[in-house]
């Protein structure tokens, strides 16, 4: 979202669900920020949700993790975490760009909602104004999305229940 003002929560009702959330360790004070806001507005929006934690060094690292996420675990949701600080080079743009459409092939591979909070920014001060600021809070923005994605595929999984089962045999036995 482009926009300066974060999502409106959603409404979250229905069963326990996994949020799991791959959170880099590069630019860790900026992406910590991020993990936490998501953490605390998950726990708000859903109590009993679980939140298990996978970190990775980079921001390169995420979209592996994501598929093994997306194959062996039963998350409802994964929440990927970075902040890429752009240099002088193009090295930033390519692991973003990477990154992405990696996270997006994961999400259409496995039929599960992958939030990308991978975030490439210029200077140290665009990443202190998005990952710990409270108007614009990258963290919150992913935990908002990350619900309303969950609410939505249980929905989808309750209209269309055949489907629901494909997509749990497929990720079984996938």
């Amino acid at each position: 979202m482009s926009s300066g003002a974060l999502p409106r929560k959603p409404r979250v009702v229905g069963p326990k669900r996994t949020y799991a959330v791959i959170a880099s360790l590069y630019n860790e004070q900026y992406v910590n920020a991020m993990l936490e806001a998501a953490k605390t507005e998950l726990l708000e929006l859903s109590p009993n949700c679980s939140v298990p934690l996978y970190r990775v060094p980079g921001a390169w690292e995420i979209p592996v993790t994501a598929e093994f996420v997306a194959r062996r675990t039963a998350a409802n949701v994964i929440i990927a975490l970075g902040v890429v600080i752009r240099g002088q080079t193009g090295h930033a743009d390519l692991i973003c760009q990477a990154s992405a459409k990696e996270l997006q092939e994961v999400a259409t591979r496995h039929t599960i909602p992958v939030i990308n909070e991978i975030l490439l920014v210029e200077d140290e001060r665009q990443a202190h104004a998005r990952c710990m600021g409270t108007r614009l809070n990258r963290g919150v923005e992913a935990a908002r999305a990350a619900a309303g994605m969950a609410e939505l595929f249980t929905k989808l999984e309750e209209a269309y229940p055949e489907a629901a089962e494909n997509t749990r045999f497929k990720k079984q036995h996938g």
